[in-house]
């Protein structure tokens, strides 16, 4: 798949995800199999944009290319000086977000409350496409609300716009992430426009994202909430899609260290004190489903050092091992 300049190695796509792309989650990502990571949102409200946690949000160093940042708000011009600010802080792709459906957003009139206004939703396009000079995104849902479903209009006008690749997440603004992802809408939507399409929403499988590829002739699939806890869900994507087989779901031991390493960059980039609390949700990812998990992370969850977080979580996964080897 091409996006501008750039062609990704394969069509699987890390999805942007508030509290989660970071860059060291974004970096395991990629050495997982993902084809390209996109951040977090970051606002076009400037008066943010010195703060702590944006610039945290717009930082690059050791990241693979493309680097791809969402950025999110509701007023073109904004829009445009939020393109231009991250192109000057490395970004390679922008992607505009309107398809998050999170009431503090909508309530601004951005993310997916901009599917309502057809004409803002162009006029916002057009700004940012206008104001930088690297491939300019997008991602949206199929509409406000079952009644209101627009994303072949909204297509049609990205691509009128000069968006370069387009994102659908199978769901309306009211669905969130309650019920079915409508590939249906993907499938029409991607016979309606000329430029690559990238289907979101529900792919947890190899086989699914196989399925979803085929049904909808997208050019691309998007992984957000399944690759929370299990990054090398990229890999074992391209491995089936490449062959037709899966792979062997990964060892204790490999698990293990792929956290380890994770955390080691949670605590580098954020400091100890925001690096334990940080690591605390993917632990829990990283351990849902094994015995004895949740105990654990209660427990983890009360840890206030690195030194004691890694102790715990090694002893955790020695005790997993040990299980291992005695059923074995």
């Amino acid at each position: 798949m091409q996006i501008g300049p750039y062609q990704l190695p394969n069509p699987v796509i890390l999805a942007p995800m508030a509290g989660v792309t970071d860059l060291p989650y974004r970096q395991l990502c990629r050495r997982l199999g993902a084809g390209m990571a996109i951040s977090e949102m970051v606002s076009s409200n400037s008066l943010l944009w010195k703060s702590e946690k944006t610039l945290r949000r717009i930082s690059h160093e050791n990241e693979d290319e493309p680097r791809a940042v969402q950025i999110a708000g509701s007023d073109p011009q904004l829009m445009a000086e939020a393109a231009r600010f991250n192109v000057a802080h490395g970004a390679q792709i922008v992607d505009i977000n309107m398809g998050c459906p999170a009431k503090k957003v909508c309530k601004v009139q951005a993310g997916s409350a901009l599917l309502r206004d057809e004409l803002l939703v162009g006029r916002i396009l057009e700004a940012v496409v206008n104001a930088v000079d690297i491939p300019v995104t997008l991602k949206i849902r199929t509409g406000w609300d079952i009644d209101s479903r627009n994303a072949i209009t909204i297509a049609q006008i990205a691509e009128q716009a000069g968006i370069q690749a387009l994102t659908i997440h199978g769901r309306t603004r009211a669905c969130r992430f309650a019920g079915d992802a409508e590939y249906d809408t993907i499938t029409e939507v991607k016979r309606r426009v000329s430029i690559p399409v990238i289907a979101n929403g529900d792919i947890n499988s190899p086989q699914k994202a196989k399925r979803v590829l085929q049904e909808t002739g997208a050019d691309a699939v998007m992984v957000g909430r399944a690759a929370m806890g299990k990054p090398w869900i990229f890999r074992e994507i391209n491995h089936y899609l490449n062959t037709g087989e899966e792979l062997p779901s990964p060892e204790i031991k490999e698990i293990r260290q792929l956290m380890l390493d994770h955390l080691a960059n949670l605590y580098d980039f954020y400091g100890e004190y925001s690096g334990v609390r940080f690591a605390r949700k993917h632990i829990s990812w990283y351990t849902k489903g094994q015995p004895q998990g949740a105990p654990f992370r209660k427990m983890i969850n009360q840890v206030e050092s690195a030194e004691e977080q890694l102790a715990r979580t090694n002893a955790f996964f020695d005790h997993l091992q040990t299980m291992k080897e005695m059923a074995a």
